[in-house]
């Protein structure tokens, strides 16, 4: 897929933190978002190690699993919302539950994508995610 511009003010790349306990997954996010504005400045395995990483990187939006060791990604959503209730986050999950998807976005979530994915349904959800809109 290759980068056909967005519309708005701001032309800085959307900077991301992908968290995903699966490399293969996480693989496949940083295949889907090449050729994008889109930079991933950090990728996590777990809620916890997410946590941390977004108070040190600050990412325009974030990518988050549900299933994860050590913390889940509803529970990680929760405590990031609390950190920084303006966060801007994209939960991205093979459980197409409805009670996980309505939970996610009563705790603030943006957008819920299930996996396996479409690239380009990743691509918009980030866009929409840090405030850009796709051209028409």
């Amino acid at each position: 897929m290759k980068y056909t511009g967005v519309t708005g003010s701001d032309k800085q790349p959307i900077r991301v933190l992908v968290v995903d306990d699966l490399a293969f997954m996480r693989e496949a996010i940083r295949d889907a978002l090449s050729d994008t504005e889109i930079r991933i400045i950090g990728e996590a395995q777990n809620g916890r190690d997410a946590l941390t990483m977004y108070q040190t990187a600050k990412p325009d939006v974030v990518l988050l699993d549900i299933a994860m060791p050590y913390m889940d990604g509803i529970t990680a959503l929760g405590k990031l919302m609390r950190i920084d209730p303006a966060a801007r986050v994209v939960m991205c999950s093979a459980m197409d539950e409805q009670r996980l998807i309505i939970r996610a976005i009563q705790l603030g979530a943006r957008d819920f994508v299930v996996k396996p994915f479409r690239p380009e349904r990743i691509v918009s959800a980030v866009r929409k995610a840090g405030g850009r809109r796709e051209r028409i």
